[in-house]
């Protein structure tokens, strides 16, 4: 991967997860659930430590390097082998990490963070409306990645060899 896609991408998974972060917190608007990941993971940053060293910064710096490196994975090593368009491929994407942090991610962080919710959310106060709207998130990152890789001129099946 050249230089310039490197930063490209990087760039590009940095707006995809400001998307999903705004779908996160827009979503109790429309009934679903509403969503502060960077809060969850400076619980669980916290919960090894006596008081509070970390603050929401730290949650959200966590939250933004987790979105570019979902977003350098999917430039190095996804785009190339999943057929279709942009669209399509945006979807997908959203699909497989939705499905990534419902069935493992989500369950070992709030287990970490001292609240553990089960596996897709199954021990939580409402597993379907935290699915859906875990859904909704991921399926705004992958469509927000694959516009701005577009925007940014990344062809994926070109730039890495």
């Amino acid at each position: 991967m050249s230089s310039s896609t490197f930063w490209r991408t990087v760039i590009s998974g940095f707006i995809a997860t400001f998307v999903m972060m705004m779908l996160a917190f827009v979503q109790g608007g429309i009934g679903l659930a509403t969503l502060d990941i960077g809060h969850i993971l400076k619980e669980s940053f916290n919960q090894v430590h006596t008081g509070e060293p970390y603050s929401i910064l730290w949650g959200n710096v966590a939250f933004y390097l987790i979105g570019i490196i979902l977003a350098l994975i999917w430039v190095a090593f996804l785009a190339k082998r999943i057929p279709g368009n942009w669209l399509i491929q945006g979807l997908i994407y959203g699909v497989i990490i939705s499905v990534i942090a419902g069935g493992i991610v989500s369950p070992l962080i709030t287990a970490a963070a001292g609240d553990p919710i089960g596996i897709f959310y199954s021990d939580s106060w409402a597993p379907m409306a935290l699915i859906i709207a875990g859904l909704v998130m991921h399926l705004g990152y992958g469509i927000a990645l694959t516009i701005c890789l577009k925007k940014a001129g990344i062809d994926p099946k070109l730039s890495v060899r």
